[in-house]
C-alpha cells in the first residue's frame, strides 16, 4: 500500500489529493469515496485490504481536510470533488474502475459516473442519498453550530447519535463508549465542517436516470442520519440498480463489517468488476 503526498493541484479550487493506492497493478481498478466528517481510514480501513486480497487495484483519496490532504480554502462543490477523484484514479495508472461510495460519497460516485462514463464501469453506494431531506437538514445544522462553536464534545455526541443505532450504541462497554464521546479536538477531520455543508447542497437527482452501468444500492435500515428511503429512491432511479439491505445504523463498517463486505465482494464478482 503506498500514499500519494498532496503536492499538484487539478484544479484552481482543491488542493491536490492524499490518496492511498493498494493491491495489485493491473487488477480490477475501484475508486473509493469516503463521506462527510470521515476519511478514506476510517470508512474503508476494512474494505481496503478485502478489495486487495480478490486481486482489485484500489484508489481512495481522502477529500480536502482529511487524512493528509490540506483543507479548502472554500467551499467545496460537488463536480470539482468528483472530478479531483477521477484524478486521483488516473494519476495512479487505473483507467477505469468500479466508484464505490459511503453516504456523501455515493454523491461524489455518481457525479463522477454521470461526468465520466468512460472512466466508471459500476457503482456501489452505500447509506447514500440523492439530495438531503429535512431530517438530514437538521442534523448537518446541528453539526456545524457545534463545529463553529468549537463544542467538540456536543459534536461527537452527535455524531454518535446519528451515526449508529440505539442497539449498538447501547451495547457499547464502557471504555468503547468514552471513545466513541471523546470530544478531543483533533479526531474530526480538520474539513469536517465544508464536507458536511457540501451535504446539505449536493443534488444528483438528475443524474441517476442517465447511468448505464451495474449498479448495487446498499440501505441501512436503522439509519438515523440518513433514513433508508434515500437509498431506496437510488436504487429506484438507477436504471436496472440492484438493492441490498444491512439492519445497522449508519456506519456498516462499524455495526455489520463482515456483511457489508459479503455484499460489495459478491456484487464485484457477480459482475466481473
Amino acid at each position: 500500500m503506498t500514499q500519494i503526498p498532496a503536492t499538484r493541484t487539478p484544479s484552481a479550487s482543491l488542493p491536490r489529493l492524499s490518496t492511498t493506492v493498494a493491491g495489485p497493478v493491473g487488477g480490477p481498478g475501484v475508486l473509493l469515496a469516503h463521506g462527510a466528517t470521515g476519511s478514506v481510514q476510517d470508512n474503508y480501513g476494512t474494505l481496503i485490504p478485502a478489495l486487495t486480497a480478490t486481486g482489485h487495484r484500489v484508489v481512495a483519496p481522502d477529500y480536502p481536510g482529511s487524512g493528509q490532504t490540506p483543507r479548502a480554502d472554500g467551499p467545496l462543490e460537488l463536480d470539482a470533488l468528483a472530478d479531483a477523484v477521477v484524478a486521483e484514479a488516473v494519476a495512479a495508472g487505473v483507467e477505469s474502475f468500479t466508484a464505490i461510495g459511503f453516504s456523501m460519497g455515493t454523491a461524489v460516485a455518481v457525479r463522477a459516473a454521470a461526468r465520466h462514463p468512460e472512466r466508471v464501469r459500476g457503482l456501489v453506494l452505500t447509506a447514500g442519498l440523492a439530495k438531503a431531506n429535512t431530517r438530514a437538514l437538521v442534523w448537518l445544522d446541528l453539526w456545524l453550530r457545534l463545529l463553529d462553536r468549537g463544542d467538540y464534545q456536543g459534536f461527537a455526541q452527535a455524531r454518535a447519535l446519528s451515526g449508529l443505532s440505539p442497539e449498538h450504541l447501547g451495547a457499547l462497554a464502557p471504555d468503547e463508549l468514552a471513545a466513541v464521546l471523546d470530544p478531543d479536538p483533533t479526531l474530526p477531520p480538520a474539513g469536517s465542517a465544508e464536507q458536511a455543508a457540501l451535504v446539505g447542497v449536493l443534488d444528483t437527482t438528475a443524474d441517476l436516470p442517465g447511468i448505464a452501468v451495474p449498479a448495487l444500492v446498499i440501505a441501512t435500515t436503522l439509519d438515523g442520519l440518513l433514513d433508508p428511503a434515500h437509498s431506496r429512491y437510488l436504487a429506484e432511479h438507477i436504471p436496472g440498480a440492484q438493492y441490498a439491505e444491512v439492519v445497522s445504523g449508519h456506519m456498516p463498517m462499524v455495526e455489520r463489517d463482515a456483511e457489508w463486505l459479503a455484499l460489495i465482494g459478491d456484487f464485484l464478482a457477480a459482475q466481473g468488476l
